[in-house]
């Protein structure tokens, strides 16, 4: 794969058009390494690359790539994306199980995916969209199938024109459709993302006792806990009675006997309950009105 102290790929917005242009792989590919970016095989009429380590095994050496093609003249050309290569790109899949078209377009016109500098139609039908890279930041591929978008950046590849890959019987080639008129800017990967699959909200957990419990409540909560959430009930509570001042005494008597008959040893519930009160009582004030953030992540809340 190129090394970072090689001069950069010599890309511009018409360079795979050109490149796309010439009149069998091999040429294409030593084309491409002439330029300074980084090729490998990939097998005749589809994605699988020929080399050992894939798309890792990459280069701009023209004697290097050379001799991939002269062993096999029908390569396909794989690409590797992200900063070794001097492009990202959106990869907008189109298959029986939908399009991500419509993705793509709300994407653009959020101002999120229009600063393309060219766009190839793929032979299944849909496009690759090409960006240039965001400096030196590593932005890594990642897949979003609820929309049917892929992103390839660092760690990842594309299959480039002229390769052909055969649908319903017949070669379809990867086509330059598109250069861009405007000036292109890198994409933000990550905020694609987001764009695309939004994280989503965390649902209150109802089985908590609500804020602001009495010791009876709370200990009718922790003696209904099933096994396996007997520990983390018990700690829970325990820091709940801690933040709103009761003495250790009270909770060992109150939840203690709770936790005994949920079905909790003596011994263990006790060392629970003791571990609750020196975590929350060193890492919160004792008149917080909810749990602390510490004693939700030490059970997982």
């Amino acid at each position: 794969m190129t090394h970072p102290t090689q001069p950069p790929p010599h890309w511009s917005t018409s360079t795979m058009l050109r490149v796309s242009s010439e009149a069998d792989l091999r040429t294409a590919a030593l084309r491409y390494a002439r330029l300074g970016i980084p090729v490998f095989p990939c097998v005749p009429g589809g994605k699988v690359p020929l080399t050992p380590s894939g798309f890792h095994d990459a280069s701009s050496s023209e004697p290097v790539v050379d001799s991939w093609w002269q062993r096999t003249p029908d390569a396909n050309i794989g690409l590797p994306t992200g900063t070794v290569s001097g492009v990202l790109v959106v990869d907008v899949d189109v298959h029986p199980g939908g399009s991500g078209f419509e993705a793509f377009e709300r994407a653009g016109s959020a101002g999120l995916a229009s600063a393309w500098g060219w766009l190839v139609r793929t032979p299944s039908g849909g496009l690759h969209a090409y960006y240039p890279p965001s400096g030196h930041r590593e932005q890594r591929s990642w897949h979003v199938p609820g929309a049917h978008v892929d992103f390839r950046g660092d760690g990842g590849y594309v299959v480039v024109p002229p390769s052909r890959i055969p649908i319903d019987g017949r070669g379809a080639t990867y086509t330059v459709i598109a250069v861009a008129q405007h000036q292109p800017r890198p994409i933000d990967g990550a905020g694609l993302r987001q764009f695309l699959e939004p994280p989503r909200p965390l649902a209150p957990n109802t089985s908590l006792p609500r804020v602001g419990s009495r010791p009876d409540k709370l200990s009718a909560w922790v003696a209904s806990r099933p096994e396996g959430a007997r520990n983390h009930g018990l700690f829970w509570a325990a820091c709940r009675m801690v933040e709103s001042g009761h003495e250790l005494g009270t909770t060992l008597a109150v939840l203690g006997d709770a936790a005994r008959s949920s079905g909790l040893p003596q011994r263990e519930a006790e060392t629970t309950i003791r571990s609750a009160y020196r975590i929350a009582s060193r890492l919160s004030p004792a008149s917080s009105p909810h749990p602390t953030r510490a004693a939700e992540q030490v059970i997982g809340l």
